[in-house]
């Protein structure tokens, strides 16, 4: 025995030796971080056999490049490339925790939003165990600064470094082939990450995301009027048309969007020891001239509440990795929602108490066709009024007053709350509602914020009634993507009352809000299946626009043509019918997991189609910027240099068509201001 420990030991002290033992740990570590770190939904022996394998031939290659060096620089080179893929897994563990998404390169290229996502809630993310990712680098220096193993000098043959790299890269032949009989189209068809990394790697999903990427950045330069021939057959085919009993309702009317940050649809009437946790928007949700939908469902993907605002003010998806407003938001060309209603005479401005430069909103919006952004700069700040990722939404409400009041009439104004955002903090002195008790610190302050929310949209309903807005606007409520994500399942089974929570549940928990409230509005709860996606052409028609020849990937939800087909980024959808989550199909009305006879195989084959063909080509239409070949007859596109989002310059700009056009509030007012007629509880500001 003691024999063998020995050459152990000499094996250990050799470049080759310590190459084996570097790749074996890392090996065993990336391993135990996929089983603890991450969902992957990994399901039979063939799975489970790859993901064990797939750290290990990217391991080899990567680690190799050390074998082409010899001696210190070698055994040093091995602990910097052990220390970079380390690093690369702590921040998927970190990004993965909050976003249940991988980090892509799309995301990294957007570096100032990856910070913002991640940094205010850096701590509360952050768990001791997940240092362990760096425990073996520490270990082996130890063993060689101690000389429990010794450098070696003697340099390793070149047809053995050789024959590593070979043998690595025909591992990752033989692991995708593999992969790819288990999931035909692995990188084809496919849009879900967690699919890459369980089948291929963390690396391979990395190397797969930079070619995307690169992919990506061509495809514009390469791109031709011809290519959006497919996509205009495929808009017209799926194309709903107006409902007459709704279409042209509200025209003429201004239109509120109220964005509720990381709000759900189950806190809609959602009781905490007997207390509604919104009241307000229950009574808002319940109101005879609401219409409000109840199986309505985020689509966001990684660009979180980037891609909520891309699909709602241009029916266009966001991207299968990164955000489509980071990357594409100030070069391409839009027919957006402010755009398309400032051609109709509408006044367009967005409201957020954050930096401009948050998912790049500045260049975006400049786009989009917005005439005014008021951003942070444009209200008073104090230490206290802001918390987490911005103002404080009473606060901010209350300062938006004196800007909406001198918009031109009508206008569209689109207002985002910040709030109720992750890692839901909220200072002593505005809560005054009960915690949930599930256990998990994440989750059980989320009903606090959210009720905080919802005092802060009361108030400001309020003052819509007082001022006489509301008569003469239409309000939107919707939410923007989920709150909580689903790596918080046990706190999801308590929430909703349940002993679990599968697959399904998780689906049906991603419901969001969409509420209309109008005047000429007949309200009532309307259980059409929807998306973010609908919004865009909902609103049109409801406002007397007609959208038969824009490029909208969304279908009006009062439309008697509307398919109701709900596609996720991922490649699943909801329909009235089927939920299909991964491979698995569901019942939606039981939650019963199915198994297809041939008659609903092809009824979930041709709604699969759909959804792929739906993603597909809005991709098509934003990686190609395809938009600056489509000629929409009556709308000319926007030209980005004539806004100024300058404080100084805007105001002076709203002053000058005020005095020109007076249809502002305060003209309609005799001149006097309403800011009196908004009436908040805000300790901050007593």
């Amino acid at each position: 025995m003691a024999d063998f420990w020995k050459r152990i030991r000499q094996f250990f002290n050799t470049t080759i030796g310590f190459y084996v033992l570097v790749v074996l740990l890392f090996w065993l570590k990336t391993y135990y971080c996929y089983k603890t770190d991450f969902t992957l939904g990994v399901s039979g022996g063939v799975q489970e056999f790859l993901l064990a394998v797939n750290p290990l031939p990217s391991a080899l290659l990567l680690f190799g490049i050390a074998l082409y060096f010899r001696g210190k620089l070698s055994y040093w080179l091995m602990l910097i490339i052990d220390f970079l893929q380390s690093t690369w897994i702590f921040a998927n563990i970190l990004y993965y925790r909050e976003f249940s998404d991988f980090l892509s390169m799309g995301i990294i290229k957007g570096t100032g939003n990856v910070q913002n996502n991640l940094g205010k809630s850096f701590l509360e993310i952050l768990r001791p165990t997940d240092f362990i990712v760096y425990l073996d680098i520490v270990v082996l220096i130890l063993l060689l600064l101690f000389g429990v193993i010794k450098i070696s000098k003697k340099p390793l043959k070149l047809r053995y470094a050789v024959g590593i790299t070979i043998l690595s890269l025909v591992l990752m032949f033989a692991e995708y082939n593999a992969a790819n009989a288990d999931r035909s189209g692995l990188l084809t068809r496919t849009f879900d990450n967690n699919y890459i990394v369980k089948y291929l790697g963390l690396n391979e999903y990395a190397a797969f995301s930079a070619y995307q990427t690169h992919q990506e950045s061509t495809t514009r330069s390469q791109a031709k009027a011809k290519d959006l021939k497919g996509v205009e057959k495929f808009v017209k085919q799926n194309y709903a048309s107006p409902n007459v009993s709704y279409y042209g309702k509200e025209k003429g009317k201004n239109v509120f969007i109220i964005h509720l940050e990381s709000f759900q649809q189950f806190l809609i009437d959602y009781k905490v020891n007997g207390k509604e946790v919104t009241p307000n928007i229950n009574k808002f949700y319940h109101d005879q001239h609401t219409l409000s939908f109840d199986n309505f469902y985020h689509q966001v993907a990684q660009g979180k509440t980037s891609d909520a605002e891309m699909m709602l003010e241009n029916s266009l998806y966001g991207l299968p990795q990164g955000s489509a407003m980071v990357t594409y938001g100030g070069q391409n060309t839009y027919q957006a929602a402010p755009s398309i209603l400032d051609q109709k005479g509408y006044t367009t401005a967005a409201f957020h108490g954050d930096v401009p430069t948050f998912w790049n909103r500045n260049n975006a919006y400049k786009s989009w066709g917005y005439d005014y952004f008021f951003s942070e700069a444009y209200y008073k700040d104090k230490p206290n009024y802001n918390i987490g990722y911005g103002m404080k939404d009473k606060i901010f409400f209350k300062q938006s007053i004196p800007y909406i009041q001198q918009l031109p009439q009508p206008f569209y104004a689109k207002l985002i709350t910040l709030t109720n955002h992750y890692p839901y903090e909220l200072d002593k002195q505005n809560t005054d509602f009960p915690a949930t008790t599930t256990g998990d610190n994440t989750v059980d302050p989320y009903v606090q914020t959210a009720h905080y929310l919802d005092q802060a949209f009361g108030e400001f309903e309020a003052y819509l009634q007082k001022s006489g807005l509301a008569k003469n606007s239409v309000v939107v409520l919707y939410g923007d993507h989920y709150g909580i994500s689903n790596n918080h399942r046990p706190a999801i089974a308590k929430l909703l009352n349940k002993k679990s929570v599968d697959k399904y549940d998780l689906a049906q928990f991603q419901k969001v809000p969409f509420m209309i409230n109008g005047a000429n509005i007949q309200g009532g709860i309307d259980h059409t299946y929807g998306g973010e996606i609908d919004v865009l052409p909902t609103l049109l028609h409801l406002l007397g626009v007609n959208n038969q020849n824009m490029i909208q990937f969304g279908q009006d939800l009062m439309s008697k043509d509307n398919n109701q087909i709900v596609p996720f980024r991922n490649g699943d959808f909801v329909s009235p019918k089927y939920t299909k989550v991964g491979s698995t199909v569901y019942d939606t009305k039981t939650g019963s997991e199915l198994k297809l006879n041939a008659e609903q195989k092809q009824e979930v084959a041709k709604i699969q189609t759909y959804v792929n063909d739906s993603l597909s080509n809005s991709d098509k239409v934003v990686y190609g910027d395809l938009l600056r070949f489509h000629k929409l007859p009556g709308y000319h596109d926007v030209n980005k240099k004539s806004f100024n989002y300058n404080k100084k310059d805007a105001l002076k700009k709203l002053k000058q068509t005020d005095q020109k056009q007076k249809s502002d509030l305060i003209n309609q007012n005799g001149g006097k201001s309403t800011e009196s007629d908004f009436q908040t509880d805000a300790p901050e500001l007593k």
